[in-house]
């Protein structure tokens, strides 16, 4: 069978040595008879698991020892509104920044939850001839107290990213869904991260939050317990029935992340994989990157054919060869190929090699 390679943008493509363990495991766990879904999530086989994924993305990532590390329900969409929830309070004002898609949805959550007056906004993106690009403001100008500043550093549907450090009077909350640990980045920086794990940790259903000590004392509103980041420090992220099985596939793919060299060697290879994608796109007048190359996305590269009516013949002869996942999202068509620490070099070399041909065979 010849290979196939998966450039969904989330759920994305897990690495293989982890999914092949998933597999021999799948009915018989850590020599238990039975399988890790089946498993009681408090027996101290299940709670040595989740004390190890812990101490590996700690370390992978660097966290410091005042950041508490939580595996929560709901997705990047539950921590649209668990943030306003744990960390607004009654009077409580905070300022979203946006850059696209993903950045724009959590407004509308916060201001579902915290009402219009009591959430900024601040449009990063500006565009100059149909190409995109981030422009940071200068925060520290703003008169006005905030709980926190809420960003996304990676956008998914538009490819753009964020690398510069924000520097923000108030504590940073940042949204990673995308981007966790396909570069290094100093947490100490951040009051809150977290992650739908869908993209570079696991499966869908499991979040991550890395929250700072101190933003646990801020006024809380109303909210259901599960989301509650006060109570899921107190029970080690089990106030209630966890998702395990995707905590167990977060745990491997920790431990494969580990055996790859760490964050640090695997930001080398999502380098390498994005510059050889983005190269060919600009080398040829077939198709085109509408983003700015100081913003381009390492993990979701967005390129479109100059002939937009030859799209769903790409798409379907690139399937054909192997490479699936591969339209753009709804909202702004084209194409996008997601490049996630999973993806191995081999699979954006075969990529580049069909649409070479492709623009060959369609000139």
């Amino acid at each position: 069978m010849s290979a196939t390679y998966n450039f969904c943008a989330g759920p994305a493509m897990l690495p293989q040595p982890v999914m092949q363990k998933a597999q021999e495991e799948l009915l018989d766990w850590n020599g238990q008879g039975v399988s890790v879904m089946e498993v009681s999530h408090r027996s101290k086989e299940f709670i040595a698991l989740t004390q190890q994924a812990e101490a590996d993305i700690r370390e992978l990532m660097n966290i410091p020892s005042n950041y508490h590390v939580l595996f929560m329900h709901g997705g990047g969409r539950g921590q649209f509104a668990a943030v306003v929830n744990n960390l607004l309070g009654e009077q409580g004002k905070a300022l979203y920044l946006v850059d696209g898609s993903w950045s724009s949805s959590a407004v509308d959550e916060a201001k579902k939850l915290a009402g219009d007056e009591m959430i900024d906004t601040l449009n990063i993106i500006e565009k100059t001839h149909g190409v995109s690009h981030v422009v940071l403001p200068e925060l520290s100008e703003l008169e006005q107290e905030y709980r926190y500043l809420h960003y996304c550093p990676n956008e998914t549907v538009d490819g753009i990213e964020i690398f510069e450090e924000i520097n923000s009077p108030w504590p940073i909350v940042a949204d990673m869904s995308s981007n966790i640990m396909s570069r290094e980045i100093d947490v100490s920086r951040y009051g809150l991260i977290y992650a739908g794990a869908q993209k570079n940790i696991g499966p869908s259903g499991l979040s991550i939050v890395i929250v700072r000590d101190d933003l646990l004392e801020y006024p809380q509103l109303p909210q259901p317990s599960i989301m509650d980041y006060r109570l899921a420090v107190k029970h080690d992220s089990m106030f209630n029935t966890p998702p395990t099985f995707a905590w167990y596939l977060a745990a491997e793919v920790f431990k494969w992340l580990k055996v790859q060299g760490g964050v640090a060697e695997v930001a080398k290879t999502n380098a390498r994989k994005a510059e050889m994608l983005y190269d060919f796109i600009d080398s040829c007048d077939f198709y085109e990157n509408r983003v700015a190359k100081d913003n381009r996305s390492r993990m979701n590269v967005t390129f479109y054919l100059k002939d937009e009516s030859l799209n769903e013949q790409f798409l379907a002869q690139a399937k054909a060869a192997g490479l699936v996942a591969l339209k753009g999202h709804r909202s702004v068509g084209g194409m996008r190929a997601s490049l996630y620490n999973a993806m191995p070099l081999t699979g954006v070399e075969a990529l580049v090699s069909f649409m070479k041909d492709f623009a060959n065979g369609n000139a």
